[in-house]
């Protein structure tokens, strides 16, 4: 692996952990350095930081905001 790639991932303990877990992409990295960026894509989905894994992850807590107010609500009944 080129010392640049390596000192990236040693800077960033996420991809690094994300390395540890899918040894396919050191091979890949080892073998294509330029992948790097579609790399960190798949870190960021894996950990679900995609624009759209965030949005569902807000309207799902939006959801059980809106049924604990409604209990709260009924429960003033």
């Amino acid at each position: 692996m080129q010392p640049a790639i390596y000192q990236q991932l040693t800077n960033r303990p996420d991809l690094k952990h994300f390395i540890r877990m899918n040894p396919e992409w050191y091979r890949k990295l080892t073998r294509y350095p330029e992948e790097f960026t579609e790399m960190e894509k798949a870190a960021k989905a894996f950990y679900g930081k995609t624009i759209p894994q965030r949005i569902e992850r807000l309207s799902g807590q939006m959801q059980m905001i809106s049924m604990l107010i409604q209990m709260a609500g009924s429960m003033k009944d």
